[in-house]
């Protein structure tokens, strides 16, 4: 069963994207067509979003969800005539709290996401541009600055994750996508035996997996289900034989991926 889902938001869309992804978590035999439409701040913008709404509606055969975070009342008076069901993010958390706190809000755009003196903010941009710069095994001559180096074979959701860590948290994280010839020899790789107390490793179920790489390169040898069963099975023969602590990655959100890794590594959550 597919089911599309829309973000959508006059800011940035994290704050709509981050508890929407939250929620469908919940309902693991949907599968959500997912799409964060950040910046919709005019009616005109509006008006174009509504038609591509219900150009999903029509295709699934069923209402888009949209989790909005939109201020402007006209703006969402236009994305209410769409054929989808709305979760008004903030009226369903902000009324209670103004009822309780005896207090109006002021439901100013971008408010959850200010930049003031006592934010990480920049420390949490350097974090991303870590997890960039140090991608796929780009830059190991780095990983003395890193937090985190996550393991895994390719597609097996390192990079979002080490995004995700950085964005929300400012940890420094790291990848190496483990390789057929790194394979070759039962043992880490050179570059990263002096880091072992910073690796995690990150597996997946080999049919998952074969879909994913299939999205990539169809067809291929890189997206067979024998060559994903291979490098899986492989690759968790190394992290148990080097004691290296790792989790499936196939049925969890990487919400909850990344709060796993922190929890085991011991990491400091770097809230605002």
């Amino acid at each position: 069963m597919q089911r599309s889902a829309f973000f959508i938001s006059d800011g940035t869309g994290i704050t709509a994207e981050a508890l929407g992804q939250s929620l469908l978590a919940q309902f693991a035999n949907i599968h959500f067509k997912k799409l964060t439409v950040p910046y919709i701040d005019t009616i005109e913008k509006a008006q174009v979003l509504v038609q591509q709404i219900n150009r999903a509606a029509t295709e699934d055969n069923a209402r888009p969800i949209i989790f909005d975070t939109v201020v402007n009342q006209q703006i969402r008076e236009v994305l209410a005539q769409s054929n989808g069901f709305m979760v008004d993010i903030f009226s369903t958390f902000l009324s209670p709290l103004e009822q309780e706190l005896q207090e109006h809000s002021s439901y100013s755009v971008g408010t959850s996401h200010a930049i003031d003196r006592n934010s990480h903010y920049m420390e949490r941009m350097a974090a991303v541009n870590f997890a960039l710069d140090n991608d796929d095994g780009a830059r190991t001559h780095y990983y003395d600055q890193a937090d985190l180096i996550l393991l895994g074979v390719s597609r097996s959701g390192k990079t979002p994750t080490c995004l995700y860590l950085a964005m929300q948290y400012g940890v420094r994280a790291a990848n190496y996508p483990l390789t057929e010839e790194d394979m070759e020899q039962p043992k880490l790789p050179t570059a990263l035996k002096p880091y072992r107390h910073k690796l995690f490793g990150l597996t997946i179920d080999p049919e998952r997996l074969s879909s994913i790489r299939n999205e990539r390169r169809a067809n291929s040898r890189y997206a067979s289900i024998a060559q994903c069963e291979f490098e899986v099975r492989e690759v968790e023969q190394l992290l148990r034989r080097e004691d290296i602590p790792f989790i499936n990655s196939t049925h969890f959100s990487v919400e909850e991926i990344s709060a796993r890794i922190l929890l085991e590594q011991g990491i400091e959550r770097r809230l605002k």
